[in-house]
């Protein structure tokens, strides 16, 4: 097996720009299975829970989450993000991974087992808005039930009208999504990745019916409404296509 099948979840190495500023990147794969005898979604959970979170830790990035789709297109699919504290960091916990022989040997096991391990895997490399650097995981102490987290993509026209639409997230909206509950998890600029240019962000809710009252809430917020109306920000400006999946956490996933 090539070295470069063994890091694909970790983002493929390809020539990355130097980072001018403290902000994280993130590499976030969905792995599209099938259902069938070769059990290809249990067999890859277990591998992203039991082996690779555990060689990313080592190799210095993290948090990590794996999710799986509640409610999406394509399922079943496996979502794994995983943040680095720069793109220098994630070029350096690449060669860290491929030196690490415990991952090497469990990943020999993964692909060498009867069967495909996946059908087909994307990755885009996304990096952080400044006013959310970093992944935010909702606190678990004390908590039984899992939550739900909404996974959702924003693409648009070109880079103007996306500058604008980051620009409103760090202007307010997110401070509107932390005000109605909405726990954000992360925003990201997508720099590599397909249907560019657009962003992608997570939040967290604490149950289905939460997240149908939260929106509800968001859609009839004054903020939110004078905010929408001024002008070059409405979404037919700004936004071309949205698509979202309703997620849930799986075992191994630090944000749960």
């Amino acid at each position: 097996m090539q070295r470069r099948t063994f890091l694909c979840f970790a983002g493929a190495a390809l020539p990355l720009p130097a980072a001018a500023a403290k902000k994280a990147v993130f590499v976030l794969t969905s792995i599209r299975m099938r259902q069938g005898p070769d059990r290809q979604a249990e067999r890859t959970a277990e591998f992203l829970a039991t082996a690779f979170v555990p060689a990313m830790k080592r190799a210095g990035a993290g948090p990590v989450g794996l999710f799986g789709n509640l409610i999406g297109e394509q399922s079943p699919t496996i979502h794994a993000l995983v943040s680095y504290p720069s793109l220098a960091g994630l070029e350096e916990a690449i060669d860290k991974l491929a030196q690490d022989p415990e991952y090497q040997k469990r990943a020999e096991a993964y692909y060498s087992a009867p069967g495909l391990a996946y059908q087909r895997l994307h990755s885009s490399l996304l990096r952080a808005f400044d006013s959310m650097p970093a992944i935010e995981a909702p606190p678990t102490a004390g908590r039984q039930a899992a939550r739900i987290f909404e996974l959702r993509t924003y693409e648009s026209n070109n880079l103007l009208t996306l500058r604008r639409k980051i620009k409103m997230f760090d202007d307010g909206e997110i401070a509107i999504f932390r005000r109605l509950g909405m726990s954000p998890v992360f925003f990201g600029q997508t720099l590599i990745g397909g249907n560019m240019p657009s962003l992608t962000y997570m939040l967290a809710f604490d149950s289905l019916a939460a997240r149908e009252k939260a929106w509800q809430a968001f859609a009839q917020d004054p903020e939110w409404q004078k905010m929408r109306l001024q002008p070059g920000l409405g979404d037919a400006e700004i936004v071309s296509n949205i698509s979202n999946s309703i997620l849930r956490p799986l075992p191994g996933s630090d944000i749960r």
